[in-house]
């Protein structure tokens, strides 16, 4: 594969996207930048602003099969992952699979279940496997998890723990339309005469895990990683800052800079790839300090001042 192919693909797949989704366009390109990563999505935002129909327009588009579940809090770990039955026919323990044998999986409102139920996606989220009875088996290629939780309604919820949110490649918002996008969504509910929205598929799972495989082989020079460091370094000595990003933080930023630079079109990265997706890769890893906790501060604007304090390598 080369680089101008994987970018007209994920452009056709955008685009495809883009037909029932109107306006969003940063958003749908963080989305794809999270499936040529192979990592998983965070929706933090309100209810009806077309979260599960990207998810599963993406789905569609990508050839990938789609399932959703709702959480809430009666919801088990069996409901997620399956479990052994019993087949009254042959006497046997037959393995029913849960919506996590899937591609794309949407975990709608996932603060809502309780910690066992959230833990039952830990495992899957981070080695792409699931264990029952004892036994391992591998969830299908690609894997990718679409979550969201409301911001503003709490009563009976359970927060993400720390450990969890980590596992998110990205945390992002949709926000909402501007009037002439809305009236542009109410144009086309009007043309279409029904609900659902008829989605092309532009490509397969295979050419995806194909794209992911291409990202990973991009090559990355030693000033940025270098760059990399600094910035993930500078959230850990940060004075609002009570517990700046991991490890896990400098491989997302350097896996999803790879992504973007390829999603350009390129097959190297740039220092403007870097400061493109630190935001999303890096504000949801940050834990403030107390006082600017309390003061209402954003992880998001700690980022983008760390941005704009560590020096931005020259590339030849």
């Amino acid at each position: 594969m080369r680089s101008e192919e994987l970018q007209a693909t994920c452009n056709a797949l955008m685009d495809e996207v883009g037909m029932s989704i109107v306006g969003k366009r940063e958003v749908m390109e963080r989305v794809m930048l999270a499936i040529l990563c192979n990592g998983h999505v965070l929706f933090e935002d309100y209810p009806g602003l077309a979260k599960t129909m990207m998810a599963n327009c993406f789905a569609r588009a990508s050839g990938c099969e789609f399932k959703r579940v709702q959480f809430t809090p009666d919801l088990m770990p069996a409901d997620i992952t399956g479990t052994f039955v019993l087949d009254r026919q042959t006497g046997q323990f037959k393995l029913r699979h849960g919506p996590v044998f899937t591609n794309i999986l949407l975990a709608d409102e996932i603060n809502r279940a309780p910690p066992k139920t959230q833990a039952a996606l830990l495992e899957a989220m981070q080695e792409r496997q699931v264990s029952l009875e004892g036994e391992t088996m591998a969830l299908p290629r690609p894997f990718v998890v679409l979550a969201t939780q409301n911001p503003i309604e709490y009563e009976g919820t359970y927060p993400l723990p720390e450990a969890q949110i980590d596992r998110f490649l990205i945390r992002t918002s949709v926000g909402y339309p501007t009037p002439e996008e809305e009236r542009e969504i109410l144009r086309r509910r009007r043309a279409r005469g029904k609900e659902d929205v008829d989605v092309r598929k532009v490509c397969s799972p295979e050419r995806v895990t194909e794209m992911q495989q291409y990202v990973e082989g991009m090559h990355v020079e030693g000033v940025i990683e270098e760059y990399i460091v600094s910035i993930i370094a500078a959230t850990r000595r940060h004075t609002q800052v009570e517990v700046g990003a991991s490890p896990r933080g400098s491989l997302a930023l350097m896996r999803l800079s790879s992504a973007r630079a390829a999603l350009k079109g390129r097959d190297f990265v740039l220092p403007d790839d870097v400061k493109e997706v630190a935001v999303p890769a890096l504000a949801h890893r940050l834990i403030l300090a107390a006082d600017p906790w309390i003061r209402g501060v954003k992880p998001q604007t700690v980022m983008e001042s760390i941005l704009r304090d560590v020096p931005v390598p020259k590339v030849d």
